[in-house]
C-alpha cells in the first residue's frame, strides 16, 4: 500500500469513526425540553404538559416514560409511553390530575429509555398551588 493509499485510508477511517460517534451521541438518554403545569381544570391536582426528544429507533430502544419527582426524590407521578415515537421528534404528552402536597414549592420533571435509563436533560419548575 503506497503513501497515498494509507492517508486515504486513515481518512476512511476518521469519517467513520466520526459518523458512528454522532450516530450514538444522538442516540443517547431521552430530554425533557420543555415543560407546563398548572391547576388542573376539575380542581383535582395539577396538569402537566411534557416535550420530550429521544432518537427512538423501535421497540428496543425507545424514551418509554417521564416522571414528575418531587424535592425529596419522591417520584409523585408517571406517564408510561407505549411505543417509539422514532418519525415524531420531539413529541409532547399530557398526564391530568397529578397529587402534589401541598407544602412542596417545586419538582422535577425527568424522562426515561429503555436502553440508558435515566440521564438526559430534566426540568425543574415551580408549582403555583392555588390559594385556599
Amino acid at each position: 500500500m503506497g503513501s497515498r493509499d494509507r492517508v486515504a485510508a486513515k481518512g476512511l477511517a476518521l469519517l467513520v469513526f466520526g459518523l458512528v460517534t454522532a450516530s450514538q451521541a444522538w442516540s443517547g438518554p431521552a430530554h425533557v425540553l420543555e415543560v407546563s403545569a398548572g391547576p388542573s381544570a376539575s380542581g383535582q391536582g395539577f396538569d402537566f404538559s411534557v416535550t420530550l426528544r429521544h432518537a427512538d429507533s423501535g421497540w428496543d430502544h425507545y424514551a418509554d416514560r417521564w416522571e414528575v419527582v418531587g424535592p425529596d426524590g419522591r417520584v409523585l407521578a408517571t406517564r408510561t409511553l407505549l411505543h417509539p415515537h422514532v418519525n415524531e421528534q420531539p413529541f409532547t404528552r399530557d398526564l391530568r390530575g397529578v397529587e402534589i402536597p401541598p407544602t412542596t414549592t417545586w419538582v422535577r420533571v425527568r424522562a426515561h429509555d429503555l436502553v440508558h435509563g435515566y440521564g438526559g436533560r430534566e426540568v425543574t419548575l415551580s408549582v403555583p398551588h392555588p390559594a385556599p
